[in-house]
Formats: structure tokens, C-alpha cells, sequence
């Protein structure tokens, strides 16, 4: 509801003051430079993908896999990750609609792919060659059983397409993180 009311206030801040802006709607962002150069700081993150490399590295116990039950092929929760290079990509053709005249809009920015989290966990340890230690839990309250982007209007207003998928997304993440696992903790 408050990311919708800010899309409000920047249609209504655009009539009153001709300014436009573009709504990047995130989906899931994981991953790290392919290069390996940067990525998070894992610290403080409740994501997906930052937490199975946690585990798989052993900086913490057993990942936590909410839900084992949803109506999905393989019983776990689905949805769009999409790659902070792709993002980045996507920040620039904002801007330069915006400079070429382009509307206020507001654009969603995934694959279009769903994936489960226990295909994230198998294409882990496909990458790293190491076991995602887990734990399946109960589903959290609010938890969708499947979600992920239609970008149809990113590629047509934009002309944004992302494309990396999740194993480059785990590649980047397992390089940047395995590098250095203790980084953010001297």
C-alpha cells in the first residue's frame, strides 16, 4: 500500500511541478557483480539468496525453508529473482526515457520466470558443489504461493530486457560471498 501511495504522490508531483519519474517495481534482487569486484553486505538481510549462501558457508545454522506444503511441483514457494546487474541496466534506460520526454510511469522489473526456493537451494549446490544445510518450517503468515513480474511494459516503454537468470545470479552471489565470507564481520 505505501509503495502504491508514493506512485500516487510522483503522478500528482509531476502534474503540479513537470517533473516525471519512473516506478521501478523490484522483484526479488540477488546476486552480485559478475565481475566479483562488489556485492552485499549479508549483515543485515532477510533474503533469500544471501541467507542460502550464509548456510552454505556455514556462517549460520540451518536455512530456514518457510512452507514444504504449497500447491507448487515441488512444495515450496515460488517467485522472480532478477539479477542487480540487470537492475542497474534498468536504472540507466529509466533515465533516459525520462530525459527523452517520456511520462511518469511505473514499471515492473523481474524475468517473468517464477522459481521455487527449493530450485534456488538445488542450483546452489549445483554451483558450489557444497550442501545448503536447511530446516523446513512452518509457512509464514501472507506468504503468496507464487509471484513473479510481467515486464512486458519495462521492455516496451523502456526497452529494458534482464539477461541473467537464477544459476548466473547464484554464480555472482557464490563468488562475491565465498571470496570473502567474513567481510562484514571484522
Amino acid at each position: 500500500e505505501s509503495k502504491l501511495m508514493v506512485e500516487k504522490i510522483l503522478q500528482w508531483f509531476d502534474v503540479a511541478h513537470d517533473m516525471g519519474s519512473v516506478s521501478l517495481r523490484y522483484f526479488n534482487a540477488a546476486g552480485a557483480a559478475m565481475d566479483g569486484a562488489i556485492g552485499e553486505d549479508w549483515s543485515q538481510t532477510a533474503n533469500l539468496v544471501p541467507r542460502v549462501m550464509k548456510a552454505a558457508l556455514e556462517r549460520t545454522g540451518p536455512l530456514s525453508v518457510f512452507g514444504s506444503d504449497y500447491p507448487t511441483p515441488d512444495g515450496t514457494a515460488i517467485r522472480d529473482y532478477i539479477h542487480v546487474e540487470d537492475l542497474a541496466e534498468a536504472h540507466v534506460k529509466a533515465l533516459d526515457y525520462l530525459v527523452a520526454g517520456g511520462a511518469t510511469t511505473a514499471v515492473n522489473l523481474g524475468t517473468g520466470v517464477g522459481t521455487s526456493v527449493k530450485e534456488v537451494l538445488d542450483t546452489t549446490e549445483e554451483i558450489a558443489g557444497v550442501r545448503v544445510p536447511r530446516t523446513y518450517v512452518g509457512r509464514r503468515a501472507g506468504d503468496p504461493v507464487e509471484l513473479w513480474a510481467d515486464n512486458t511494459r519495462a521492455r516496451e516503454v523502456l526497452g529494458w530486457e534482464p539477461v541473467y537468470r537464477v544459476p548466473e545470479i547464484i554464480a555472482s552471489a557464490w563468488r562475491w560471498h565465498s571470496s570473502d565470507p567474513d567481510r562484514f564481520t571484522r
